[in-house]
């Protein structure tokens, strides 16, 4: 009897062992092959890949490290041109040198997840407008910016994507905001006046390197704008998801490897430890405030959304979406807006006469010293010709990255079920068949008669996604950069200082690797 017992479980372990067995070697060997396979009947070549690590050896990509005070001299009109602007061939090379080799069209893999490279504008218009559920988020974003941005409701499910669109209406977003211009306000006047200070004591013109100021003006207004009287606690949200951005960033593509981000690493304890950390500050203050009278911002926004629809129920699910929105906000609202103003005012700094033309226009439309509101914003033409064209050469995100979640065709590409597919915007947003001879020097006249006239086609043009995708916060972000630029432009003059090194690196967005250094008067 005890025999037979034991020869059912040594079956059953034997069972069980060789069905994992069987299911690691699909996902790590077998799956990745027939994709591959499948691509490559197609014509679709790419780079040889390694067991486990795929191409990433071979992936050289220019991530952000830390800041340097080494002096290099300050770009002039003259040699604007050397900066070159050239995001693409700067912080991905290998992409760049493999579009060469293997065309526009090419696959490559990171850990055993396979990449669909696609350079083809027709398809890149195809799939920015593709409603199709089946269309998801990548599974390789999710590992490296899941702890970041959240991974609940807004996962790679479709449907679930799909009903949070919903939940979230754009136009109640957009009328939300515009209630909250005075906050922009309020926190652009304490930027100024903080300037201000720092110029008399230093006797007329003060060295400022503003990085620092923006983040902490961006993190002031989506703080109060997300967290309403419970600002304090935002604040501390928000630091906390920059530290954990920049953790994130150490180790990236090594979550790319099967069971990395499992492992105890120092790196991944520290992800671990600020995620707890975040989500029960968020969750703390969401049942604090449906214990109190409701606020008009945007977390009163998020819960009353999620209240009204009868899919997220109750607990984790609940949970989750409250989170992961509160993330996005931080990316769009807060990350987004103060690496955009950094780069917006290094350009304005070597571009004088664009910095004067901006400052003509601010003065003009906020006569008699008002403050901007949505009229006055609406009629801030030539800044927002510059923010465009800085969003051109450093854009938020500078790769799309989708997952099929079934067999897809794009133009003529059958994609297959489980393929990622990466679409890099700083590279379509600087190539001159679509942008002309200049796509590589700032020229904000190329938006004089909007986006749709600004380049051959406009579909190209992707800062915040594109269609049904395009992300929820890109009007916050906006309205954001227009009240601070036009608050500091029109109280500061703006040069480039001997200190600016000119480095772009990545994290979640294109940043200055060394800061932005500038000599500021007032005027």
């Amino acid at each position: 009897m005890e025999l037979q017992v034991l020869k059912l479980v040594f079956t059953a372990f034997t069972v069980v062992f060789l069905g994992a067995m069987i299911r690691v070697l699909d996902i790590m060997i077998w799956r990745p092959q027939r994709l591959r396979s499948k691509l490559r009947e197609q014509g679709v070549r790419g780079p040889p890949g390694s067991f486990l690590i795929g191409n990433l050896r071979d992936i050289k990509i220019k991530m952000l490290r830390s800041h340097s005070t080494t002096p290099s001299k300050p770009p002039s009109q003259e040699d604007e041109q050397a900066l070159t602007h050239d995001c693409s061939s700067e912080l991905f090379p290998s992409l760049d040198c493999w579009r060469q080799k293997y065309g526009s069209v090419f696959m490559f893999s990171v850990g055993n997840i396979q990449i669909l490279y696609v350079y083809d504008v027709e398809a890149v218009k195809e799939m920015s407008t593709c409603t199709s559920l089946d269309f998801g988020k990548s599974s390789l974003q999710l590992k490296v910016t899941g702890p970041l941005i959240g991974q609940g409701i807004s996962s790679s499910n479709g449907a679930h994507w799909a009903h949070q669109r919903k939940i979230l209406a754009p136009e109640l977003y957009v009328d939300k905001v515009k209630g909250m211009i005075n906050l922009m306000v309020e926190s652009s006047i304490t930027l100024v006046n903080s300037w201000s200070e720092k110029i008399e004591k230093e006797g007329g013109v003060a060295e400022i390197e503003v990085d620092s100021h923006l983040r902490s003006f961006s993190g002031d207004v989506i703080a109060k704008a997300c967290f309403g009287s419970n600002f304090a606690k935002g604040q501390e949200v928000f630091q906390k998801l920059r530290d954990l951005e920049e953790e994130i960033s150490k180790t990236a593509f090594f979550f790319a490897i099967p069971g990395f981000r499992y492992l105890p690493t120092k790196s991944n304890r520290e992800i671990w430890k600020l995620e707890r950390e975040i989500r029960s500050i968020i969750l703390k203050v969401a049942k604090e405030r449906k214990e109190t009278a409701p606020e008009n911002d945007l977390l009163q926004m998020i819960l009353e959304g999620a209240e009204k629809s009868g899919k997220l129920g109750r607990g984790d699910l609940m949970d989750r979406f409250i989170v992961d929105n509160c993330k996005i906000f931080y990316l769009a609202g807060y990350q987004t807006t103060a690496v955009a103003a950094s780069w917006t005012l290094m350009l304005l700094a070597s571009n004088p006469e664009w910095q004067a033309k901006v400052r003509d226009e601010v003065v003009q439309v906020l006569r008699g010293g008002q403050f901007p509101d949505a009229d006055a914003l609406r009629k801030m033409k030539t800044l927002t010709m510059v923010i465009y064209e800085t969003l051109r050469l450093y854009p938020p995100v500078a790769l799309f990255a989708r997952e099929t979640l079934e067999d897809m065709k794009f133009r003529n590409i059958q994609v297959p079920k489980g393929v990622n597919i990466w679409i890099l915007t700083v590279t379509l947003h600087q190539d001159p068949e679509i942008w002309g001879p200049d796509a590589g020097r700032f020229n904000p006249e190329r938006f004089a008669n909007g986006v749709p006239k600004a380049c051959k086609l406009p579909h190209t043009y992707l800062p915040f996604g594109a269609g049904p995708r395009s992300c929820l916060g890109q009007n916050f972000a906006m309205m954001q950069l227009k009240v601070l630029l036009a608050l500091i432009i029109s109280n500061f003059s703006l040069e480039i200082s001997p200190k600016y090194r000119h480095s772009p690196a990545l994290t979640l967005v294109i940043e200055p690797e060394f800061g932005v250094d500038l000599i500021v008067r007032r005027l």
